[in-house]
C-alpha cells in the first residue's frame, strides 16, 4: 500500500517549467498510489526544457482557471525560470497557490518555484529555500531564506535546484502522507522549521 493512496495532488507549471523538477517529483507521489492532476495555464501541451535546452512538452490535464485548491490533498511548484514567472503573471495561478497555503494544505517548491509563493503573498515568518537568486525576493516578502538542501516549516517543503531532487521527493512523500495533521501550511501552530 502506498504512503499518497487516496490522495489528490496538483502540479501547476506551465512553459519553460525545468521538466526535472516535474518528472521526479511526479514520479515519487505517484509511485506511493498518489492520484495526480496536471494544472496549466491552459489544458493542453506546454513545453519543458532541461536547463536552457527544450525539453519534452507536457500535457495538462485542466487549465488552472478550472480547478480549486478544495479539490486536491496538495500542491507541487516546479521551477525553471520561465515557468514560475509565467505563474506568477497569472491572477488564477496567484489565487489557486494562495487558497492552498490559506487551506493549510501542503506545497513543495523548488528551485524558482516560490516566485509563485512570493507573488500570492504568502511567505511572511516562514523559513524555505530556493534558487539563491530568488533569497532578495523571498527577504523582501517576508520571508527567511536559508541554503539548505530540503527545508520544511509546516507542510512547506522546499529545494534549491535539481541536485536536491532526492530529499526533496522523499521529504514531500512525507509531508503529503501527513496531509490531515494540523502541522498544515498554513497553520500558524506548525511554523517550526522542521
Amino acid at each position: 500500500m502506498g504512503k499518497l493512496n487516496g490522495k489528490k495532488v496538483a502540479i501547476l507549471a506551465t512553459e519553460g517549467v525545468e521538466q526535472v523538477e516535474l518528472i521526479e517529483p511526479r514520479k515519487a507521489v505517484e509511485g506511493e498510489g498518489a492520484d495526480v492532476t496536471l494544472v496549466s495555464l491552459d489544458a493542453g501541451e506546454f513545453q519543458g526544457f532541461d536547463h536552457l535546452d527544450k525539453g519534452e512538452t507536457f500535457t495538462a490535464d485542466k487549465a488552472v482557471k478550472d480547478v480549486s485548491a478544495e479539490e486536491f490533498d496538495a500542491l507541487l511548484l516546479p521551477g525553471g525560470v520561465a515557468n514560475p514567472d509565467f505563474l506568477r503573471g497569472d491572477e488564477d495561478a496567484v489565487a489557486l497557490v494562495r487558497d492552498f497555503f490559506e487551506s493549510g494544505k501542503p506545497i513543495g517548491v523548488i528551485c524558482h518555484g516560490p516566485w509563485t509563493l512570493v507573488e500570492a503573498g504568502v511567505l511572511k515568518g516562514r523559513t524555505i529555500t530556493s534558487w539563491p537568486s530568488l533569497q532578495t525576493d523571498i527577504r523582501n516578502a517576508g520571508g527567511n531564506w536559508v541554503d539548505e538542501e530540503v527545508v520544511v516549516d509546516g507542510g512547506l517543503v522546499s529545494s534549491r535546484k535539481p541536485d536536491d531532487l532526492p530529499a526533496f521527493c522523499a521529504k514531500v512523500v512525507e509531508k503529503f502522507a501527513d496531509a490531515s495533521s494540523p502541522a498544515s501550511v498554513g497553520d500558524p501552530r506548525a511554523h517550526a522549521n522542521m
